[in-house]
């Protein structure tokens, strides 16, 4: 089914890392931001959808009464399947109890919490706005509003950050019984301050035993890796981001929201206002057979299950290619290549762009 997105850009402040579109906070532009989401909802064709997702920026932010205003429209224009995922990202500092009483009220039954670290000093060089006493509030509070599927995010290889101290923050936030974990290495993205401040990394080596020693903690706690940075206690994997590692289809509103819907892929552009005045996204030439491959050899092995035999066949023909490439590396402890098809292992994670590489 139907996966839809809808992207909040607001924030009250960039974090250093962070190189998402975001745009500054106004009660006047958040509420012709909403206005201008119902009315492209009301434009759609009506279909049966199974996941909703609120991403940013900081969904948070737009507050329980607008986010649940989005939310009647949706149920107005679409038919929302039996127990539907409906998640809103949030910053523990923008989580209180007008806003978790909204969101239980309106249907939501997931959210993803930005916690990134146990540690003040990691947090305060990441510019979070939280500290980690208001993350244990903060999940605590929705805790006690009834979400129990919670999905925490926590990032490693961080500047001078040892494996000691990443898994000091795994094992804070294991104490709450989190449903998932996205565990996320720091990428320097150009144009961020913390590119421009040149902080010293730790050596990929070093890197590479910190997240192999985590995946070993999760799977000790009873934690599915399904995802190159996912893991989940069963049955609580992120729905609707699974659609992008399948290739299902989603639709994408918002400003700089993305979509992959009836073949064709669109984007609207990075423009809060524009995206009020009514702008349309920008259509691209629908995805040719090799774009379509090559997407969707490096989307299927960031999964645990990697590529199926008889569903690549089905879309591209012989598997036999991919086999003749990621068998020998079977040998090395990277690759596990069967009657069900090939896929990575946690090793093979580590060099998965490498690997995409000699693929397509």
């Amino acid at each position: 089914m139907l996966g839809l997105y809808f992207h909040i850009p607001f924030c009250a402040a960039k974090c250093s890392y962070c190189s998402f579109y975001s745009s500054p906070t106004s009660v006047a532009q958040m509420d012709a931001y909403t206005a201008a989401l119902c009315k492209k909802i009301q434009a759609c064709q009506s279909e049966t959808i199974d996941t909703i997702y609120f991403g940013g920026g900081t969904p948070s932010l737009l507050g329980g009464s607008r986010l649940a205003q989005i939310l009647n429209a949706v149920r107005t224009q679409f038919t929302l399947a039996d127990h539907t995922e409906i998640t809103v990202e949030c910053n523990p500092d923008s989580i209180d109890r007008p806003l978790l009483q909204a969101l239980h009220t309106a249907g939501v039954n997931r959210l993803s919490i930005g916690v990134q670290s146990a540690h003040e000093d990691e947090l305060r060089l990441l510019g979070r706005r939280h500290t980690y006493c208001q993350a244990q509030s903060a999940i605590k509070l929705a805790q006690s509003y009834g979400f129990d599927n919670l999905a925490l995010d926590l990032m490693y290889g961080l500047p001078g950050q040892t494996t000691a101290m990443l898994l000091e923050s795994a094992e804070q936030l294991l104490a709450f019984q989190p449903a998932h974990l996205s565990c996320y290495g720091l990428k320097l993205e150009e144009g961020t301050p913390l590119f421009r401040a040149h902080p010293i990394l730790p050596e990929e080596d070093e890197q590479a035993e910190t997240y192999l020693a985590l995946c070993r903690m999760l799977a000790a706690a009873g934690f599915e890796h399904y995802e190159i940075s996912n893991f989940c206690r069963p049955g609580k994997r992120a729905r609707h981001n699974s659609k992008y590692w399948d290739f299902s289809e989603y639709l994408g509103l918002g400003a700089a929201a993305h979509s992959f819907y009836h073949g064709k892929r669109f984007a609207y552009p990075q423009d809060t206002e524009a995206f009020i005045r009514g702008n349309i996204p920008v259509l691209e030439e629908p995805v040719n057979s090799f774009d379509t491959r090559a997407e969707y050899i490096m989307l299927r092995l960031r999964t645990a299950e990697g590529l199926c035999r008889t569903d690549f066949e089905q879309r591209f023909g012989d598997f036999s290619p991919i086999e003749h490439t990621l068998l020998p590396l079977q040998a090395h402890g990277l690759t596990i290549c069967d009657e069900a098809g090939c896929r990575l292992t946690e090793r093979g994670f580590l060099v998965s762009n490498a690997i995409i590489c000699l693929l397509v």
